[in-house]
């Protein structure tokens, strides 16, 4: 994978780092520690300060299991988060499904929309994405999260998750995204058990057969925690993840990623 620049975004020459600002009560990884709009631009604010190319702000979990907020409350939740951090100079990414949510996010100054569905939860999607002049993720997504577990269903997961993102750039060219505003997720976690996780992590260079930028989004995962799980077979908690988010969030990037998000 070769590197990339992105319009409107840096290029310092290494993989970008995205940091997470989850305005949420329910986030596996924080829920709850950001959620009062105060605490939240103040998170965004220090990962900015301490070196994060982007804050991706979100106000939607997309835990396995977790059910969907309805829209208003997530326009409450993320949009006055990412006008306060962009006055404040900060680089902020918008991570929504949703198409309403997307348009005001950029308007209030979000310079990424972060799209965990890939253009597919949402009809209006890619016709925004078209429109807003902004880099767009397209991540591999197969279900909402109440119940994307049931379809974890792979012969070669990799070349599946290719062959699916595939599909995804395609629908999004003929919406009219410009491929040079394109990036891909694999989406670890989204209905994929553990051993898709790593196969998808070792076969990294096959995602990017596709020449396109490749995100990574490992940070504090359960499929890191069964890793590390105790002499009882449970995962470690999420506080315990950090080390493994750090090593493999390191090779991911040594193995090409564009921007690894933690």
């Amino acid at each position: 994978m070769e590197p990339v620049t992105l319009p409107g975004l840096p290029d310092p020459g290494r993989p970008l780092v995205m940091g997470v600002v989850n305005v949420t009560p329910d986030s596996f990884s924080d829920g709850g520690l950001w959620f009062d709009r105060d605490a939240a631009v103040a998170h965004g604010r220090e990962l900015a300060g301490q070196g994060a190319d982007l804050v991706d702000v979100g106000g939607e979990s997309t835990r396995p299991g977790a059910l969907r907020v309805d829209e208003d409350e997530e326009l409450r939740r993320v949009v006055p988060v990412v006008r306060e951090l962009a006055t404040e100079g900060v680089r902020v990414s918008v991570d929504t499904m949703r198409a309403r949510v997307a348009e005001q996010s950029v308007e209030a100054g979000a310079v990424l929309v972060n799209d965990v569905s890939g253009g597919r939860a949402d009809d209006r999607m890619l016709a925004v994405a078209a429109d807003a002049g902004v880099p767009f993720v397209l991540m591999h997504w197969r279900q909402h999260s109440a119940t994307m577990q049931q379809h974890a269903v792979y012969g070669d997961v990799v070349r599946e998750v290719v062959d699916e993102l595939r599909q995804q750039v395609a629908a999004a060219d003929a919406a009219g995204v410009p491929l040079h505003r394109l990036v891909v997720d694999p989406g670890l976690g989204f209905s994929k058990t553990a051993e898709h996780n790593w196969t998808v992590l070792s076969r990294l260079d096959e995602v990017g057969v596709l020449g396109l930028p490749v995100l990574v989004a490992a940070s504090r995962k359960r499929f890191l925690g069964q890793l590390l799980a105790g002499d009882d077979g449970e995962p470690a908690p999420v506080e315990r993840r950090e080390a493994a988010t750090a090593a493999v969030s390191a090779l991911a990037a040594g193995a090409g990623a564009w921007c690894v998000r933690v």
